[in-house]
């Protein structure tokens, strides 16, 4: 990366400058003069200089001047686009007020007038870094969503990301209720989640900006575009499942508002039990096939499937298994409830609730996809980058 300056300057030379002693005398009153006594002309900086190559993109270029003002600012590409720009209001100084292209040449042209009258011209090139390697991210969840309070913010890289410092830097939260004071966390070299300490406010706007345009990600790589996003978290409905209960709770702003008989994993097996945890609800189905050819099953569709972790948890309808709703844990791992109950459940169920699991024989590693609320908050923060 090159960030230079070259100066550019218009001096107006007398032809008494050429006389021996440099002097002169005031036309009025007669007294002597000297080049000191003339005013300066004006002088032009500019950021990036004359000639800079390997530019970064996402950093405003600058024009000043010096003993003078501005007339005229231009800046363009070689596909003769001009870049927009600002003046100030002192005409001293103008500013780009938008990101460079990649692998593109500029120009400056432009004018300004000194204290001694003379018009003073802008000329200069350069030239940005190529196009090389960028790496597009997206963001979740995306605009005018509504989600649970245990949501976390997902930003998700094409390809890895080596520093990811300096990625991590380039990313912004706020929310209506204030600061969230949250964390960002690296799950994966393409992948940072950010959550707050405890749950979101419920009922709350979230704001995110991904200013990763031309941020350098290492290795020559750069971020391709910025992404942002505003959402609104919803009520504060969380599932509690006790495992020897045979119920699963769903309370919604503290307050108990359905219990339904449930069977569970089983609880003398730790490969199908349910496991103990905080999980999120991540994905809801009207129908979903499960299969597990290990288990002698597979194609079994059942109804109102809500997804809430990826080691296989559902809360799900199964009314094959209805003789053992409410008395026995006999899934395998999955929250079977009665059809009508699981149709209450899912209408009322978020992407981002809460689902909390005690009393199981296995607690799940935090190894799967959303573990976001299985660390604990030093865990978890030891996992940001800066």
């Amino acid at each position: 990366m090159v960030m230079g300056r070259r100066k550019f300057c218009a001096t107006l030379v007398a032809s008494a400058l050429l006389l021996a002693g440099c002097g002169g005398a005031d036309p009025v009153s007669g007294a002597a003069t000297t080049p000191q006594d003339a005013a300066p002309a004006a002088e032009f900086t500019t950021v990036p200089g004359d000639g800079a190559v390997d530019v970064v993109v996402n950093v405003p270029v600058e024009v000043t001047v010096t003993d003078g003002t501005i007339d005229e600012v231009t800046l363009t590409n070689d596909r003769g686009e001009q870049v927009r720009g600002q003046l100030a209001e002192d005409r001293t100084s103008w500013k780009s007020a938008e990101p460079l292209g990649f692998g593109r040449s500029y120009t400056y042209a432009g004018t300004a007038s000194g204290g001694d009258g003379a018009e003073v011209r802008l000329t200069g090139t350069f030239s940005t870094l190529p196009e090389g390697a960028q790496n597009r991210a997206t963001l979740y969840p995306g605009d005018d969503q509504t989600v649970g309070v245990a949501v976390p913010i997902i930003v998700k890289f094409d390809a890895p990301v080596t520093d990811r410092a300096s990625a991590q830097k380039a990313l912004s939260v706020t929310s209506s209720a204030g600061d969230p004071g949250g964390s960002w966390a690296w799950l994966s070299d393409q992948e940072i989640h950010y959550r707050p300490e405890k749950y979101w406010p419920a009922n709350t706007r979230v704001h995110v900006e991904a200013k990763l345009y031309g941020v350098p990600y290492g290795d020559g790589v750069y971020g391709k575009a910025d992404v942002t996003s505003d959402f609104t978290i919803g009520r504060n409905q969380v599932v509690k499942i006790d495992n020897p209960t045979h119920q699963l709770v769903v309370q919604r702003d503290g307050q108990t508002v359905a219990t339904y008989p449930a069977s569970f994993g089983k609880d003398d097996d730790s490969e199908l039990t349910t496991p103990n945890g905080t999980f999120v609800v991540m994905s809801k189905h009207d129908t979903w096939s499960f299969d597990n050819p290990r288990y002698g099953y597979t194609n079994v569709v059942k109804k109102w499937a809500v997804r809430f972790s990826n080691h296989g948890e559902f809360i799900h309808e199964n009314n094959d298994n209805a003789a053992n709703i409410g008395k026995n844990n006999t899934s395998h791992g999955c929250a079977n409830l009665l059809e009508a109950d699981a149709k209450a459940y899912f209408d009322s169920a978020l992407i981002g609730d809460p689902v909390e699991v005690v009393n199981s024989i296995t607690t799940l590693e935090p190894v799967n996809d959303w573990y976001d609320w299985q660390l604990t908050w030093d865990q978890w923060k030891a996992k940001s980058a800066l």
